[in-house]
């Protein structure tokens, strides 16, 4: 007999196509494309619904931006000298390093402090998404450090402080703008206002620190400066220089220690004021001629206060005759003809006096006009003057920057001329090699959630989730599915594939037709599937086990009957079908075949087809029996049968099987049938396929498709190398033939399965 070997076959032609160099199989890429797509498409609509959720849940968030231009040549030459970062910060790494000093701890905290953010309840306490409080939630549910508490709790203020910084770090963004010299400073916030507030803050934080490392780089090159006098001599001048340039091009001259735009403002103010007195005494003096005029009452008229002569003569005219008048009407009574001529005279002098108290109002009127047009003059001239002043009063604030500086510069020379060897303490200079070029200003649209992006990234994201899920799927795929599995981990052929098909239970027998079958020894077969190659003979079903039959021709070089084994490594899959249907398969084709249950601890054969039988294998081995004693035949094709009839458990199982009675049972099985078939038990759960390996001269080995693992079937299968060199070769069975076509890759065997439709037919021919 010639026995196949377990080996890893070299596949016919690889050297000349070059398929073995591929890194990416690009046909089993695409396969598990296929087999996968319903888990990358769930999970795709997964992060897309998230992405939504996030969108609609999220804070819209504002980010405000501030733009430092980092200029090495904006300071003083002396401070470039002093200072320990006196090279060029133009290169790369100085342009890094001015970003670090931005995102330092330093500066945050002098932001909390200019701007009190420990008491801002929108920056401690800003509004959370929901995503944001279940993060929160879940940070502090799994944070071990507060379940361990701490000994020494730091104080609420410091805790607060930390808090505040802890968030500025979080929420700011430096960056550099290009290849420039120029650092963006973003700060993102859902207020848009402090977001703009903090990012300028951030600026003049780190102008104000740049400013303290070069009062402390001076302070500490104090000790060399002497040989820097002349610098600071020509330092000094220049300082000088540009006080009195700066006074000259803004028109800031001052006379007495007072700027010129300052003292014509007060001296308008002066004048204003005077006009402001004359227009209340022109009012005063028409209102009061005005109401004399009204009242008509001549007693009321006080010539002092009115200063006219005219008006002062008529009225002592007036008085002198009303005196007379009185005088007269006393002693002559008032009809006298004096009397009346004084009434008459009276009456014109009043008239001329009332006339030019008229005159009088409208020359007051015209004054108290004039006067209001003056104060009015005034008025504007002041307002001028008072911008001028106020612009000037801008202008000094840079004036008094360079004052300082030019005394700084004149001290420092006039120090270091006295005192040679001497260090002495340098004030800072008010010079940085950074300034604000933009200032931050409140952003209109919110910069996150930038919603198209997440929605995009939500969804690219779950689909990379489910290719995720879908790859830890195809890698923890260990089953057999397809043929060239077979061969690439077994070395082993692959007989053929048989789908699943339905089981339907047969119709049950009365106890008096199972006694009639006993009395005739025949069998009963209680499923359909037990019968499905008699039922289909054309099936692809019934060409897998055709192909079995011819492995088993080519191998097994015998003249006496072939004893054939169908085994499994695991129970359930299916071994006592495929040993039904190969056996009836072959006694259908006209050879004498033999089938025996030799599975003693679990006869499911036996309960397939002769579950009625009193008699069996047992009894042929212990009782030594004549296989025509224990033989079932099938009526529908001369197929016999040996059950295991289990009347109590056996527990030396493998002893019989290779016990001197089973040989002389198979030796006198050889000499009557042309095949004889052996229902082994699993290999993995019992030993009696390993004892009786010997007597057997092929294994068909059932492999259940997409259930038994390979790494099993390939340590069963090393672990019992006589079954391994005696296997004619693998069947899978139950395979599902909805999912079989996601496994076919092109140039296999099942890619082609769809062209073999037209051989195989389901009804009986």
């Amino acid at each position: 007999m010639r026995t196949p070997t377990m080996r890893q076959p070299e596949p016919f032609g690889r050297a000349s196509e070059g398929d073995g160099m591929e890194l990416i199989n690009i046909d089993r890429v695409l396969s598990a494309a296929r087999r996968q797509w319903k888990w990358v498409a769930i999970c795709g609509v997964i992060g897309l619904l998230l992405a939504v959720a996030y969108v609609a849940t999220a804070v819209p968030q504002y980010t405000a931006s501030s733009n430092l231009l980092i200029d090495a040549g904006g300071g003083t030459r002396l401070l470039n000298e002093l200072s320990s970062a006196s090279t060029s910060i133009e290169d790369e790494t100085a342009i890094l390093s001015q970003v670090e000093i931005l995102r330092s701890r330093k500066i945050s905290s002098a932001v909390v402090d200019r701007l009190d953010l420990t008491n801002n309840p929108v920056f401690m306490t800003p509004e959370q998404s929901v995503f944001g409080r279940l993060r929160s939630l879940l940070r502090q549910t799994f944070d071990v450090s507060a379940w361990l508490g701490s000994d020494d709790p730091p104080p609420a203020a410091d805790s607060r402080k930390r808090s505040a910084v802890e968030a500025l770090l979080r929420n700011v963004g430096i960056s550099r703008v290009g290849l420039s010299s120029v650092l963006s400073i973003q700060y993102t916030s859902p207020d848009r206002d402090l977001s703009a507030k903090i990012a300028d803050a951030f600026a003049e934080a780190y102008l104000t620190d740049q400013l303290d490392a070069k009062y402390e780089a001076t302070r500490r090159a104090s000790g060399w400066l002497q040989d820097r006098i002349e610098e600071l001599r020509q330092q000094s001048l220049r300082s000088d220089q540009a006080v009195q340039t700066f006074r000259a091009e803004n028109n800031l001259i001052a006379a007495g220690g007072q700027l010129v735009s300052d003292q014509q403002l007060e001296a308008l103010n002066n004048q204003l004021i005077t006009a402001q007195n004359e227009v209340n005494a022109a009012k005063a003096r028409y209102d009061r001629t005005k109401a004399l005029i009204d009242s008509g009452d001549t007693n009321a008229v006080v010539t002092d206060s009115l200063g006219s002569q005219l008006v002062t003569s008529i009225r002592t005219k007036y008085l002198d005759a009303l005196r007379r008048e009185n005088d007269i009407s006393s002693r002559l009574g008032p009809l006298h003809q004096q009397a009346v001529r004084l009434r008459a005279e009276m009456d014109e002098y009043r008239r001329q006096m009332f006339s030019e108290l008229t005159r009088l109002a409208d020359t007051y009127q015209g004054e108290y006009e004039v006067a209001q047009a003056r104060e009015a003059s005034l008025r504007e001239s002041v307002a001028k003057a008072t911008g001028v002043s106020s612009n000037a009063n801008n202008l000094q604030v840079q004036l008094r920057e360079l004052e300082r500086e030019a005394d700084t510069y004149r001290n420092l020379y006039q120090t270091f001329l006295q005192r040679y060897q001497e260090a002495i303490q340098q004030q800072s200079f008010p010079v940085t090699t950074a300034r604000v070029i933009t200032n931050a200003q409140p952003p209109l649209k919110p910069s996150q959630p930038r919603k198209l992006l997440v929605l995009a990234l939500g969804a690219f994201l779950g689909c990379a989730g489910g290719a995720g899920i879908g790859a830890a799927r195809e890698f923890r795929d260990r089953f057999f599915r397809t043929a060239d599995q077979v061969s690439e981990n077994l070395g082993l052929e692959c007989l053929g594939l048989i789908t699943r098909v339905p089981n339907q239970r047969t119709q049950k027998r009365s106890p008096a037709e199972l006694e009639a079958m006993e009395a005739q020894r025949l069998i009963r077969r209680s499923s359909s599937v037990s019968r499905y190659v008699l039922d289909h003979p054309l099936s692809s079903f019934a060409e897998t086990l055709r192909s079995v039959k011819i492995a088993a021709d080519l191998t097994i070089e015998e003249p006496r009957g072939k004893i054939i084994g169908v085994v499994s490594v695991l129970p359930g899959e299916g071994k006592s079908t495929v040993s039904a249907n190969l056996a009836s398969l072959l006694a259908l084709q006209g050879a004498r075949t033999l089938l025996i249950d030799c599975d003693l601890r679990n006869p499911g054969l036996t309960r397939a087809v002769a579950a009625h039988a009193k008699n069996g294998l047992v009894e042929a081995i212990l009782q030594e029996r004549p296989v025509a004693d224990v033989v079932y035949t099938d009526p529908d094709t001369g197929l016999a049968v040996i059950p295991a009839v289990l009347k109590q458990r056996i527990p030396h199982t493998s002893e019989l099987l290779t016990s001197n009675s089973m040989t002389a049972l198979l030796n006198e099985a050889s000499r009557h049938y042309d095949y004889i078939l052996l229902d082994l038990p699993p290999i993995n759960p019992v030993v009696d396929v390993r004892a009786m390996a010997h007597r057997v001269d092929g294994f068909v080995f059932v492999v259940e498709w997409g259930n038994t693992a390979r790494r099993v079937v390939r340590s069963a299968l090393n672990a019992n190398p006589r079954i391994a060199e005696r296997c004619l070769g693998v069947v899978l069975n139950k395979v599902d033939s909805e999912k079989m076509k996601f496994y076919r890759e092109f140039g296999s065997t099942e890619y082609y399965n769809a062209r073999y439709a037209s051989y195989y037919t389901d009804a009986a021919s």
